[in-house]
């Protein structure tokens, strides 16, 4: 093995050293999110419900789509069809978080411009529709390669070391993916949050009145709050995603050499760990998010004191295991 191919070797060892890195960490951080959201119950209501939906995509890029990823690296041998198969499943989580981070822009921006519809129409059963709608409408957009839309196969039947370039064309990457599936919603979104912010700014400069104002204008801090957290993870995704969908748009109008391999590695990696942010993001900047990332720690220390304690005598008054559940306060 001469130097360049040891030197090749390394760096692949890095790069998959930091996916699985960042999909254990997806993986951890997500399914404290769901049971978060889902032990206090916050699910029921229609934003937390589409964050949950969120959370299972993010969880879901560290149990299937880095592993995957880091196969179609040409690490195994596969059909051409396999192959091709295995990237549009990668391709598909990411369409699923694109089109859970639109839903929760728009369910912001009705929440605000159409409070008393919103508050009369709006169930979590309807979240639930659209969070379903989200995945479904992913399915057909990920799997248009699918379809017809690759790279030309081999002529002969036998395997070969599956590569997502090979087998994703990359029109379809620069056109259909990028342009279509993630920068117009990334555009609308970017509208939205816009809108609620000036119109939250705007209510809140008209000077404090009566109890019914000063109550308006403590329901326009704490929405304002909120989507400034959400509208933070939409800028994270951004930040993420976009030097990857950037490599892909130089690679495709100047020529496959002029990106180098470590920097697509990067952006890849780079791209994935966006799923690993967002639990973080929550913690710090979502009150109710963090008040239940304690619940659950509380819940975990007592359940573990109670079982080491077991045999030892107990008051009436000390909290079980299986009561330390926060509702929500809205």
């Amino acid at each position: 093995m001469n130097q360049s191919e040891s030197t090749m070797e390394t760096e692949k060892a890095i790069y998959v050293f930091v996916e699985v890195l960042i999909a254990g960490c997806c993986c951890l951080g997500n399914v404290l999110v769901v049971l978060a959201l889902w032990k206090t119950r916050m699910v029921q209501q229609p934003t937390y419900c589409l964050i949950v939906s969120l959370a299972v995509a993010d969880f879901l890029v560290g149990a299937v789509a880095i592993p995957l990823a880091v196969l179609v690296d040409g690490q195994v041998e596969t059909s051409f069809h396999t192959c091709l198969f295995i990237s549009c499943v990668v391709i598909l989580l990411t369409l699923v978080s694109v089109l859970c981070l639109t839903a929760i822009a728009v369910d912001r921006y009705l929440r605000l411009s159409l409070p008393f519809w919103y508050k009369r129409t709006v169930t979590w059963r309807h979240s639930y529709y659209v969070a379903a709608a989200c995945w479904l409408l992913a399915f057909p957009l990920s799997f248009t390669p699918m379809f017809g839309w690759h790279s030309t196969p081999p002529n002969s039947s036998r395997s070969e070391p599956c590569t997502f370039i090979k087998v994703i064309p990359s029109d379809y990457l620069v056109y259909f993916n990028f342009f279509l599936c993630t920068l117009i919603p990334l555009l609308v979104m970017t509208v939205l949050y816009s809108y609620v912010f000036c119109y939250v700014r705007e209510n809140l400069r008209e000077k404090p009145g009566n109890g019914a104002q000063n109550q308006s204008q403590s329901y326009l801090r704490k929405e304002k709050k909120l989507a400034s957290s959400l509208s933070l993870v939409l800028v994270l995704f951004a930040l993420s995603w976009l030097p990857l969908h950037i490599m892909n748009c130089i690679t495709f109008f100047n020529g496959s050499q002029t990106v180098n391999h470590i920097a697509i590695h990067v952006g890849i990696a780079l791209s994935h760990a966006n799923s690993a942010v967002n639990p973080v993001v929550y913690a710090f900047k979502i009150k109710k998010i963090k008040r239940a990332y304690i619940n659950i720690w509380r819940r975990y220390t007592t359940c573990e004191g109670e079982y080491q304690g077991s045999h030892s005598s107990k008051t009436d008054n000390e909290p079980s295991c299986n009561n330390i559940i926060e509702t929500d306060d809205n």
